[in-house]
């Protein structure tokens, strides 16, 4: 692969360069650095699927590919505010509303069309670890990843900690076959990150569910149903971020716009396929989750069950002593064998008689 350094003569200068060589010839020559703002986590130009070489601000960077006829630019913001995002959206022609929903987030996974632009918006999620997954109170955290696509730009904006693209653009970027595609490469790379992340976060809590299944069905098990709740709440989370995915990632695959070349829509046909076996596992879990639910419910009712019958049986033991104790407690002169030296013993040999009987019968029937 050809490097920077080798393609640079083959670029023609932009007009822009042919007037700040004039301007140099009549001042010492200044390098200036254009520095980055704190929302503004990268902008890049690229030409024929290699980034050229500088640092730019959005309006230079859109005003040189324009000028240039070819290549794009991809802006990567982090969490911006409308103030910061608006100088981006006048520049690139971005539709209100989009801006909106990408500055406020909380959007459900869609895919929106506003003349020339396309807007898409993906969850992202990321799998909390917890040393035991029965007693975590999150197991899933979500993010959001926005992008606008044009005939010549993309400008990406991710909410969240974990939403990350830099190991995107670096791949892409070790890929100009792939880049040189365009705008278009750029979204198939995150859509293909994004599903990634479900499949890997899919992985991790499978095995969760696998531990919690065991716990449920161990023999002397005493989870609480609140637990698996917690772990079905966390799923439904992660289902909010897959399932209303589904209908824009087929759209992208079968033609939805002319901004998505047919090159590029094979690509997101093989995401379309990962989302559909990810969205299928997500409901899975679910129905699991709530299979599980049922049997811890069961098997709380089926110790219930069995206490009552202990304590019946239990009471049923009681109640021969305290009756023949309540009888001969009712102070009659002329009571059975009342003035008889062995009638204490006897008494007491009838009630431990009766009660061996009354428990042997109840051992026999599984009450104790």
């Amino acid at each position: 692969m050809p490097s920077l350094s080798q393609l640079r003569p083959t670029i023609r200068p932009s007009r822009r360069a042919e007037r700040a060589a004039a301007r140099a010839a009549a001042s010492p020559p200044v390098r200036l650095r254009v520095p980055l703002s704190a929302y503004v986590v990268d902008c890049g130009v690229y030409l024929d699927g290699h980034r050229l070489p500088g640092r730019w601000t959005h309006d230079e960077a859109i005003a040189e590919v324009r000028e240039r006829g070819e290549g794009f630019v991809w802006i990567g913001l982090h969490e911006p505010d409308e103030e910061q995002i608006s100088g981006i959206a006048e520049t690139y022609g971005l539709h209100e509303l989009a801006v909106e929903d990408a500055v406020h987030a909380h959007n459900r996974p869609k895919l929106e069309r506003y003349d020339d632009t396309l807007f898409m918006v993906l969850k992202t999620v990321r799998y909390v670890g917890h040393a035991d997954p029965t007693t975590s109170n999150e197991i899933v955290e979500t993010g959001e990843v926005m992008a606008f696509l044009g005939r010549d730009f993309v400008v990406t904006v991710r909410h969240g900690r974990h939403t990350g693209l830099r190991e995107v653009r670096r791949r892409l970027e070790d890929d100009p076959e792939q880049l040189s595609l365009g705008p278009a490469a750029v979204l198939h790379a995150i859509a293909d990150h994004v599903v990634d992340s479900y499949i890997e976060v899919c992985r991790q809590i499978e095995d969760d569910i696998d531990a919690v299944e065991a716990e449920v069905f161990s023999p002397r098990s005493t989870m609480n149903p609140e637990q698996i709740y917690v772990m079905k709440r966390e799923i439904l989370d992660l289902r909010r971020a897959v399932m209303p995915l589904v209908g824009p990632m087929r759209k992208l695959a079968e033609g939805y716009s002319a901004l998505v070349p047919h090159d590029v829509r094979s690509y997101f046909r093989d995401v379309d396929d990962h989302l559909g076996g990810v969205a299928e596992q997500v409901a899975g879990f679910n129905e699991l989750l709530t299979t599980l639910v049922d049997a811890v419910l069961a098997k709380i009712s089926m110790r219930q069950n069995n206490d009552m019958r202990k304590i019946t049986a239990y009471a049923g033991l009681i109640s021969v002593p305290t009756m023949i104790a309540g009888v001969y407690g009712m102070n009659f002169d002329y009571m059975p064998e009342l003035h008889w030296d062995f009638g204490y013993p006897i008494v007491l040999l009838v009630i431990a008689t009766l009660c061996g009987l009354l428990y042997r019968n109840f051992r026999r029937n599984g009450w104790l």
